[in-house]
């Protein structure tokens, strides 16, 4: 679950590991069952920070997921993916 409750810790979390400015991120959320418009906030700061770096930042979601992001336009800017090899393949076509 990525909501308002968990969207601080999670935030937390990638702190520590994009301090380390990694060119690019592919963030794997098929297994969460929910999230709302903070946890796609959170999102949406960590994609701006990666791209702000010159990076490419893709989400591998569910369809749960992906309907969620959908309802709020965001598809293409989160780079949403089904499967991390879909992620690494489009990475690969992008470098």
């Amino acid at each position: 679950m990525l909501d308002a409750y968990s969207e601080q810790a999670f935030l937390k979390a990638l702190e520590k590991f994009s301090e380390e400015n990694p060119k690019n991120i592919i963030l794997d959320l098929s297994q969460i069952d929910f999230i709302d418009s903070s946890g796609i906030g959170a999102l949406v700061k960590l994609a701006k920070k990666v791209q702000n770096n010159g990076g490419t930042f893709q989400t591998v979601t569910n369809p749960r997921v992906t309907q969620t992001v959908k309802l709020v336009r965001l598809e293409q800017f989160l780079s949403l993916q089904p499967t991390v090899e879909d992620a690494l393949a489009k990475l690969k076509q992008s470098s």
